[in-house]
């Protein structure tokens, strides 16, 4: 016998055994997680698209992100009332099966929005069954999630043929833009094609597609959303014949957006305006340079340390270019003196104006020489870095240590990979590319010499750009050091047929270090140009050497023209005017004389009463001396009363034919002349 506490406890035994399976059988949410991904440059404009890990293009059905011209039509056709059931609409369930019951087929399925969602995240045959448990699951799905969670979810999973899933991705295939903004015929061709996907494909079934879609377009003029003439128009107008191809560009650079944080739609730091520059730069450059180069580039903003453009490889036609070439640790040859001398500078080892000899010099068994064999004498520490010599920065190195230096890098983010394995110690060879880096751990360290000598992290993602660096930021030299290498480096030889940007209105200060690695496998080009830093990497992705190619021939003319338009698309983070430091420049003892003050040339090489050797080195022939001084205009050189022979490059040069001692003269246009005596002296190395 029914009693009331019979009943209440059935009702009780009935709600508990719901409550149970709807935790044992929760809806399948899991498959709403597996969405496409899509990175747009800093100010909205998409750069790449990615596709789930099966295939298929999903995107989030982010409301705010879609149309909602379109959301209100789709629900004035598909659930009139979705905001108002708990899941399921008994009353238009009601009326779709008296509907088909009196046509003798099925007219509609009376689902609602949320069965549908259900459907889709566990399809299933079409018959009375499923549809008891389509209306079971949009029960769950309406305890769990809102109602807009529940339609972003629909917009999100709707099939539109093919491997094309949720509104979104249907726009931007069949449309080429996002869904934020819809026409007339495209707001009912996205409703159409739902309910027959692959029937209705407009690029496989163009008639069919064109039918439905003007058949929505005539039910929503019906429901009072359309016009007579909406109609009309939508009718006029044909459907999309092809599915379009989803963004692709900025290959590397959004892989590494991605990989800072989590999958999904994501506002990056680039700038898609000079990424496209930069990336048909580098496919133009490298196009010209032979069938098998590379081009890789980065360009830094360096107050925020934002990544503004980077060039993973010039094409993934080309050898290598599918590998990101800014993540490849190579030779950074000559790129790294810079920072060698700016240490030096905090010591008080050297100032801009120190002399230092370039001469041929041993560090133990270690015996470097300069890149055109020749030795220029005393020089000072601004040319010797202008010019790139060896011996100098080789020296510099000794006083400042090479493990030292290397500990520096490592702590600053730019972890110089010694050769020999991690516990080998850092030698003097490092001065000279002997380590690996790579294009980003540059831009670290020059977007440090561009901040007063703190280095900082890379940033690629806008949300993380604005956030204050103070806690992480590293010192790597002191703001007087950076600020004087810098305008060394800004007064170094620009490219041929290139102004130096001093001397040209409105042109970039460019301070920059060009590098070449040992049997020239990788050619650099690093600077800071006003508020970035900017790195260009050519070689092949392989390794191979490419004889007598040199980063000053081959990268350089890159960076210059990537810097021009840099302050071109870049106006709004601040001009590339030179910035002169307030700090008074230090000198050191020994430091050459003013060239205002009148007398005598002065001749730094070779020096008084020096010993000259002229032998061979390591089986190369005896290389000729580079004669230099200082005086009052151009000098002529003599030795022994015989005028000097001249390079290519003008420069004063000196073979000596046989050992012994020799007098060298300096002459100013003026008639003045200084002299030395120096003993010259052959034999083996």
């Amino acid at each position: 016998m029914l009693t009331p506490r019979r009943l209440v406890a059935g009702v009780f035994a009935l709600f508990l055994a719901v409550v149970i399976l709807d935790r044992v059988f929760p809806p399948p949410l899991d498959r709403a997680g597996g969405l496409s991904a899509l990175v747009t440059d800093r100010n909205g404009k998409p750069l790449r698209a990615f596709a789930t890990p099966d295939g298929r293009w999903r995107f989030s059905g982010d409301l705010d992100r879609i149309d909602p011209e379109f959301i209100d039509a789709l629900l004035r056709v598909e659930d009139k009332r979705f905001y108002h059931h708990r899941g399921t609409d008994w009353a238009g369930l009601g009326r779709a099966a008296i509907d088909s019951l009196m046509a003798g087929r099925i007219v509609s399925g009376g689902s609602t929005l949320t069965m549908q969602t259900a459907r889709m995240l566990q399809p299933r045959d079409r018959n009375i069954g499923s549809k008891l448990i389509e209306v079971v699951r949009a029960w769950q799905l309406e305890r769990r999630l809102s109602k807009d969670q529940i339609l972003a979810l629909y917009l999100s999973l709707t099939p539109y043929g093919g491997n094309l899933e949720g509104v979104r991705a249907a726009s931007w295939s069949y449309f080429g833009h996002e869904a934020d903004r819809l026409s007339k015929d495209e707001i009912a061709l996205l409703i159409a094609l739902p309910q027959s996907p692959e029937a209705r494909r407009p690029d496989r079934h163009p008639v069919a597609a064109a039918r439905a879609r003007d058949w929505v377009a005539e039910k929503l003029r019906r429901y009072g959303v359309f016009t007579d003439s909406d109609v009309a128009d939508v009718a006029s107008l044909s459907v999309p014949g092809r599915r379009r191809d989803f963004p692709d560009r900025a290959w590397h650079g959004t892989e590494k957006v991605l990989a800072e944080g989590r999958w999904g739609d994501v506002r990056s730091t680039l700038d898609a305006g000079l990424q496209a520059e930069v990336e048909r730069i580098a496919a133009e450059r490298a196009e010209a340079e032979g069938p098998d180069v590379q081009v890789a580039a980065l360009v830094v903003n360096i107050p925020t340390r934002a990544v503004r453009a980077e060039v993973g490889s010039a094409s993934r036609e080309r050898p290598g270019g599918w590998l990101d070439l800014t993540a490849q640790a190579r030779s950074p040859g000559s790129t790294l003196k810079p920072f060698i001398y700016a240490m030096a500078f905090d010591d008080g080892t050297a100032a801009p104006d120190t002399r230092v000899a370039d001469l041929p010099t041993r560090f133990a068994s270690y015996q470097p020489e300069n890149f055109d064999r020749m030795f220029r004498g005393d020089v000072r520490v601004s040319d010797a870095l202008q010019h790139s010599l060896n011996i100098p920065a080789v020296l510099m190195l000794d006083k400042v240590g090479p493990e030292r230096f290397a500990a520096a890098l490592a702590l600053a983010g730019a972890r110089p990979r010694i050769s020999g394995g991690a516990d080998h110690d850092a030698g003097l060879a490092i001065a000279l590319g002997g380590a690996g880096l790579t294009a980003r751990e540059l831009a670290v360290l020059y977007a440090a010499l561009g901040d007063g000598g703190i280095a900082k992290p890379l940033v690629w993602r806008a949300d993380e750009e604005g956030v204050s660096f103070e806690t992480n930021g590293k010192r790597l030299v002191s703001a007087e050091s950076a600020e004087e290498v810098l305008d060394i480096l800004r007064k170094a030889p620009t490219p041929e047929g290139r102004m130096p940007g001093s001397l040209t209105a409105n042109a970039p200060q460019i301070a920059f270090k060009t590098g070449t690695s040992y049997g020239f496998r990788d050619s650099w080009a690093a600077a800071v140009s006003g508020q970035h830093a900017i790195i260009v990497w050519v070689g092949r992705a392989d390794g191979a050497p490419r004889p007598g190619v040199t980063g000053r021939e081959a990268a350089l003319p890159i960076l210059f023209e990537i810097a021009d338009r840099v302050a071109q698309h870049l106006k709004d983070e601040g001009d590339s005017t030179l910035r002169l430091s307030s700090t008074p420049r230090r000198r050191s003892q020994g430091a050459l004389r003013s060239l205002a003050e009148a007398g005598p040339p002065q001749i730094l090489f070779p020096p008084r009463n020096a010993e000259l050797w002229a032998g061979e080195v390591n089986g190369h022939a005896p290389r000729p001396f580079v004669l230099s001084g200082r005086g009052e205009g151009r000098l002529s050189w003599y030795v022994d009363g015989e005028p000097c022979h001249t390079d290519d490059a003008g420069e004063p040069v000196w073979s000596p034919g046989q050992p012994g001692f020799y007098t060298v003269t300096a002459v100013d246009p003026d008639g003045r002349a200084s002299r030395v005596r120096v003993r010259v002296v052959t034999g083996p190395a």
